[in-house]
């Protein structure tokens, strides 16, 4: 089978669990947006930052080191024993260390009132790191639709939580019979508030862990010392890097609330963590693609033609998120719609956040160079750069322009981050991009949604008709430079 068709396939696959489940829990935005103030929204927003910093400490890049390790077969079950044993206890130690301590955690970050929300965050992320490595292992195996079908639990469960403790409750509460009031009131507090979307998480993170007991249960259990040093070798610089690209991702998040003055923080944190969600779908398609291309880079590394074959997942890959940035942008009149009206205000970050996760994903391809080459440090210090950047403009720009001073600083450094790995990598692991069209089609989509905002009307049937018509001349340019092209390689010479 063609190793791009295989490729295609199996992000599909993840993809379509992605995103059928990532739909379902985008209904929440809508739903969060309208239930929760802005002030209270940002306590979600904040939260969920420091669970994503976090995640990568509990995990310490065993997430990729298996795979590195366990591309040979024999070894896999060893490998798999030594990297879930280490994960179960370390994710155990953290979760008792939080419960000790839940008190000067949550005087700490300013919630000392909810220290609950630090338990139940902490056994959140204690079965989530826990279940990272049988999901890779799932990943290596190609056993997409199983780590679908449970991924589509977990965020199915989550998103019916929500919808029963903050829709149907207040209305039975509202509109139910009495004995059906009094039994509403036995299970549900209206005072709770976002203690019920942290609930939510905290539940479906625990079915899906024991929904994977009996897959972890079926290994060896023996703990190979020597092994788990070796990985742990790989997996450091991993783990550096990976919480400098959260610190990224995630500091103004954390942060926020410290930089602006105590009367706007919160609002302005929720309206920011609102409008990032409606860079949904370019997230999206970008984790969905990393999930089926990580095992796949590595697979395909022994083959001769490896280098042409990431330059042309590379090429396909910015079209597909060119064509994504072109869609939401164009149609921002509808996607706005998914977040409430008080959050509209900071819809002017979407471009800007929609273009750096673009960054973001041409980076992670271009990052194979450094993991085929075992120089995950050279990973790890091109992240620093990016978190020392990142706080350095987070610091200037945040105080004086809020959440947009934020999402430039974001675009700044993951373009900053792209061009460093890229010329790294043509030193230590050179492969002939077809820099022309890499960049071209981000910049032309660009340029196609300032001339449409700025030039054509924005309501209206018209309006219509032309958002067709532009991405209809996207798709039609795509089709004629990607088929003459190939025509003109495919063509005997004369």
């Amino acid at each position: 089978m063609n190793p791009l068709r295989k490729l295609a396939g199996q992000t599909a696959i993840y993809g379509l669990s992605s995103i059928v489940g990532r739909l379902l829990n985008y209904l929440l935005v809508p739903l969060h947006t309208r239930v929760f103030l802005p002030e209270a929204y940002g306590v979600v927003t904040e939260m969920y930052s420091y669970v994503a910093f976090l995640m990568i400490v509990l995990t310490y890049g065993f997430e990729t080191s298996f795979f590195r390790f366990a591309s040979n077969q024999e070894d896999r079950p060893r490998i798999y024993a030594t990297s879930l044993i280490s994960l179960l206890v370390s994710s155990l130690g953290f979760f008792i260390l939080c419960w000790v301590f839940v008190g000067p955690i949550a005087d700490y970050i300013q919630y000392p009132e909810y220290p609950e929300y630090i338990v139940w965050f902490a056994l959140i992320l204690a079965t989530d790191a826990a279940t990272s490595i049988p999901f890779a292992k799932l990943r290596l195996e190609n056993r997409p639709l199983k780590f679908a079908i449970l991924k589509l639990v977990n965020i199915g469960v989550n998103v019916l939580i929500n919808v029963f403790f903050l829709m149907l409750c207040p209305w039975l509460l509202e509109n139910g019979s009495t004995s059906i009031q009094d039994a509403v009131r036995d299970i549900y507090d209206p005072n709770m508030g976002v203690g019920y979307v942290f609930i939510a998480n905290l539940v479906a993170s625990l079915v899906t862990f024991l929904l994977l007991i009996p897959d972890m249960w079926k290994m060896s259990w023996k703990f190979d010392s020597e092994l788990w040093r070796r990985m742990m070798r790989y997996g450091f610089p991993l783990l550096i890097g990976g919480l400098a690209g959260i610190t990224n991702e995630m500091f103004s998040r954390m942060s926020m609330k410290y930089q602006l003055p105590k009367s706007i923080a919160m609002h302005d944190l929720g309206v920011f963590g609102a409008c990032y969600k409606v860079a949904i779908l370019m997230t999206l398609f970008i984790q969905t693609f990393r999930f089926a291309a990580e095992p796949f880079f590595f697979t395909q590394a022994r083959e001769k033609n490896a280098k042409k074959l990431y330059a042309e997942v590379m090429h396909w890959f910015v079209i597909a998120c060119s064509l994504i940035y072109l869609g939401v942008l164009i149609f921002m009149n509808i996607v706005k719609e998914f977040i409430g009206e008080a959050y509209h205000e900071g819809l002017v970050v979407v471009p800007i956040l929609l273009m750096a996760q673009l960054f973001l994903g041409v980076f992670f391809n271009l990052s194979i160079w450094f993991k085929l080459n075992d120089r995950t440090y050279i990973g790890a210090w091109l992240a620093i750069f990016g978190s020392v950047l990142t706080l350095i403009l987070n610091y200037l720009w945040v105080p004086e322009f809020g959440y947009v001073g934020a999402s430039w600083a974001t675009f700044v450094v993951y373009l900053t981050m792209l061009i460093a790995s890229y010329l790294l990598g043509q030193k230590f692991y050179p492969i002939e991009y077809d820099l022309r069209r890499v960049i071209g089609y981000p910049v032309s989509v660009a340029l196609m949604v300032w001339l449409y905002t700025k030039y054509l009307p924005m309501e209206g049937a018209i309006s219509w008709v032309l958002k067709c018509l532009i991405l209809l001349a996207f798709v039609g340019a795509v089709w004629l430079l990607e088929v003459r092209k190939k025509t003109v390689i495919s063509s005997p010479s004369t």
